[in-house]
Formats: C-alpha cells, sequence, structure tokens
C-alpha cells in the first residue's frame, strides 16, 4: 500500500474540507486556528510533501527557503498570492497552486454590499439604533446617495468585476470599466472601456477596485490618484488592502472630498488603520468576501484538486507560474 502524502494545513477550514484531507491524506493540523509564525510553519512541516496555507501566512523568500526539502507543493486557499513568495517557491522547485473563479460570486455579493452600504449610511443607521438613539423617521434624516443613472466605474474586469458589473446592472449603475485588454462585446455587455485608470476615475461617481496586489498596484489609490475622481465620489476595495494608501483615503473622507468608502481588505491585516475607525462615513468589514459554506468548501476543495492532481503526476488546472 502507498503511504498516503503528508500535508501541513496551516488554518482550520471548513468540515467538508477536513474530512476529505482526512480520507486522502495525513493532515498535520492548526486546531487553534490562529496565524502560525514563520518558524511554526518551518517547522511543523518537517515531513510533509505539501502545504495548504492562506491570506496572512508569512511565506516569504525566508519561511520558503527554510521549508523541509520534502515539501514540494503549496497551495494558497486564495484567489490572491501576495503572503506567497512564489520566485522563491520556484526556486526550491516547489509548485504552487491558487483558487481562482470559485469565490467569485460571494465576493461580487460583498462588493454590492459595501457600495450599498457606503451609499446609504448603513453604519450609522445601524449605531444610531443599537444605541436607542433613534428617535423616529425624518425627511431629512441620514439622506445618502442614489445608484440608478450614476456611473460605476471598475478597476480590473477580471472574474470578479464582470460578476460586480453584472449585478451593477440591476441597480441601474452605467459601466465603466479599465482593464489591460478590452473585452469582447460578449462580455462587455455595453459598459465602457477606458483605456487609463485616470480617464475612468474621473467620471466615477462610485469607484470599485478589482485589481491584484503588484508593485505596480501598490498604494495605487494614492493622493494624487483620488483627485482624479469626482468631488463626493464613494470608494469600494474588495480587492487588497495594499492597493489603497490608508492616510491618504483617510484624509479625503474626513474632509468629505470622498463622500464614503465601502472596505472588506487592509493593508497589515488584521491590523486595521485607527483612522478608519473613528469616520462614519467608513462601512468596513473584517474580510467577508469570500465567508460563505458554498465558497469556503469550494476554495478548499480546489486547493485538494490542484494537489490530488498534482501528486498523481498529472496537469494541476490552477499552477502560478
Amino acid at each position: 500500500m502507498v503511504p498516503r502524502k503528508r500535508l501541513l494545513i496551516t488554518r482550520r477550514l471548513t468540515e467538508a474540507v477536513l474530512a476529505r484531507i482526512g480520507r486522502d491524506y495525513e493532515g498535520v493540523l492548526n486546531t487553534d486556528d490562529r496565524p502560525l509564525t514563520g518558524d511554526e510553519i518551518v517547522a511543523r512541516a518537517e515531513g510533509c510533501d505539501g502545504v495548504i496555507c492562506a491570506p496572512g501566512d508569512p511565506l516569504d523568500g525566508d519561511v520558503v527557503s527554510r521549508l523541509p526539502d520534502s515539501v514540494r507543493a503549496i497551495a494558497t486557499f486564495s484567489v490572491g498570492y501576495d503572503h506567497l513568495d512564489v520566485a522563491a517557491a520556484k526556486q526550491r522547485g516547489i509548485r504552487a497552486f491558487n483558487t481562482p473563479g470559485v469565490l467569485t460570486d460571494s465576493t461580487a455579493d460583498i462588493t454590492l454590499l459595501l457600495l450599498l452600504g457606503a451609499a446609504r449610511r448603513a453604519f450609522e443607521g445601524q449605531r444610531m439604533l443599537r444605541a436607542g438613539q433613534w428617535a423616529g423617521w425624518t425627511p431629512t434624516q441620514l439622506l445618502g446617495r442614489s445608484l440608478a443613472g450614476k456611473r460605476l466605474g471598475i478597476l480590473g474586469m477580471g472574474r470578479i468585476g464582470n460578476a460586480v458589473a453584472h449585478r451593477a446592472r440591476a441597480f441601474e449603475l452605467e459601466i465603466h470599466y479599465c482593464n489591460r485588454h478590452r473585452l469582447g462585446a460578449d462580455r462587455e455587455l455595453g459598459a465602457t472601456f477606458h483605456t487609463s485608470p485616470r480617464e475612468l476615475m474621473r467620471g466615477a461617481d462610485f469607484f470599485s477596485l478589482h485589481c491584484p496586489a503588484t508593485p505596480e498596484t501598490h498604494h495605487f489609490l494614492d493622493a494624487e490618484r483620488i483627485d482624479w475622481l469626482p468631488d463626493h465620489a464613494i470608494v469600494v476595495n474588495t480587492a487588497r488592502g495594499a492597493v489603497v494608501d490608508d492616510a491618504a483615503l483617510i484624509d479625503a473622507l474626513r474632509s468629505g472630498r470622498i463622500a464614503a468608502a465601502g472596505l472588506d481588505v487592509f493593508e497589515g491585516e488584521p491590523d486595521v488603520h485607527p483612522g478608519y475607525r473613528a469616520l462614519d462615513n467608513v462601512y468596513i468589514l473584517p474580510h467577508m468576501g469570500s465567508a460563505t459554506i458554498e465558497t469556503r468548501d469550494a476554495m478548499g476543495h480546489r486547493a485538494l484538486d490542484n494537489l490530488d492532481a498534482f501528486f498523481a503526476g498529472r496537469n494541476p488546472p490552477d499552477s502560478i507560474e
């Protein structure tokens, strides 16, 4: 009988995924579900053939370089992989995989939740009710912004950006986008293509970020680019925290230059810039974009599909190159 492959699982996954791991692999589990340090990852990976990691895990070049020689594959429980030094893994001969596609709908749903929450001042309304401070309806209470007829600018029209556009059309938003390549008419569906972010942003009543975190997009939304947006625009980010310069956005929110923001991701998670907490015009969530049972199950199964294929000598569908 061929011995089962051994996997380090850095975070606690859903019951369905853990059951599959228990059936097909020998799992080294993190039952506390706290983030492991780099040293702990290296130590626990001893004798393991592969690792399933997640956002927030410190798999930088130093940690990857110290992984035991037995580790041949790393599957990240995410689409983004800025927490994993892919180049260092490749240098070690370690294959890396992610989980694209399966979290598109849930992340698009949360994007619309953030957009609506920011536009309609949902946080302020909830706080008023929970504090017992609501004195009843008045004609000018908590006036927000309507969506119909407004422009939604989408930076990055990949799977998630497209799904956001699909949902936003139901709210009668006018869809504009900037992408590395223009979409075909069958996917564009009447959306307006812009060749540059500046061209996109200068007319965006709502601006939603859906670009990956790369050196080129680090702090993309800084003070200079915020000035490209119309006065009182609303910003939404469900991409990666690092694409936003927190200090610049907080200044713009504080001054009213930006009317509101809806944010699900933050630079340096779980440490959130304290400036956001002091603002009424920010609707914030703790990285909940993919947080449905169905999506998290699908992410775990996709990670295991990649590992199954790799260890069987087949070509995994989601290799990160």
